[in-house]
């Protein structure tokens, strides 16, 4: 069994999940007292926060490739960023790394085209949204990507931030979540990228009958297939 490295941190409350997602399905899988074999590094959030004030994406892309490095030394055989957001310093990390950095949004790609879905909506932070970096990966899949109007981004970055990453999911937030899938829908939206770590753990598949993606929940389980392929 390979060694999973967590970046982790971005924040706490997806992290704890991803560890027991992927503990959980190891001992699925293969049964017995059989675990996961992770090393978890947890950045604080709020260094990150400031950098993004600021505007420093080096700022925190050293952050990722301090905790990254750090794994790697400690015996880590690929790495995974438990956030949407963190992939658009991939490329750059994959330069400095030499260890496989498990995507999340090639997960995503996956189960989209499994579903056999060409059009989404992603719902993540500000960046994730208005960045090219993941919407870029489902593309180059034939997958167009949709994301909500200025005012609806505006309140999902407002809720990943002062609501989500600190573990507070009401129910006013996760109607109005609602409200941007089925409006996505509306438009040709045939299913939503739920492209941030902490939404699945606001909206869940009961909640509604759109079809949704939980990265959360495929990256963790593509972390399991590289952690046990042989």
């Amino acid at each position: 069994m390979k060694t999973i490295g967590l970046v982790g941190g971005t924040g706490w409350i997806s992290t704890a999940e991803y560890y027991r997602i992927i503990n959980e399905e190891i001992n699925k899988r293969t049964g017995g007292q059989e675990f996961g074999r992770c090393i978890l590094y947890s950045v604080n959030y709020a260094d990150i926060d400031r950098f993004n004030r600021q505007n420093n994406k080096d700022g925190v892309y050293r952050l990722i490739s301090d905790a990254s490095g750090k794994l790697i030394s400690s015996g880590a055989d690929c790495i995974v960023l438990c956030a949407n957001t963190l992939h658009q310093f991939v490329e750059r990390l994959e330069q400095e790394t030499d260890v496989p950095i498990i995507h999340i949004a090639e997960a995503a790609a996956h189960e989209i085209r499994l579903k056999k879905m060409s059009k989404i909506g992603l719902l993540g932070t500000k960046q994730t949204m208005e960045m090219d970096f993941y919407k870029s990966r489902l593309k180059e899949r034939n997958i167009d990507v949709m994301v909500p109007g200025l005012s609806d981004r505006d309140f999902i970055q407002k809720t990943i931030a002062e609501e989500l990453v600190k573990g507070v999911f009401s129910d006013d937030s996760r109607n109005r979540f609602i409200e941007i899938c089925r409006e996505l829908n509306r438009s040709g939206a045939e299913g939503i990228v739920l492209g941030c770590t902490e939404i699945p753990l606001l909206l869940k598949q009961e909640d509604i009958n759109i079809p949704i993606i939980d990265t959360l929940t495929l990256h963790a389980l593509a972390a399991v297939d590289f952690a046990l392929e042989v």
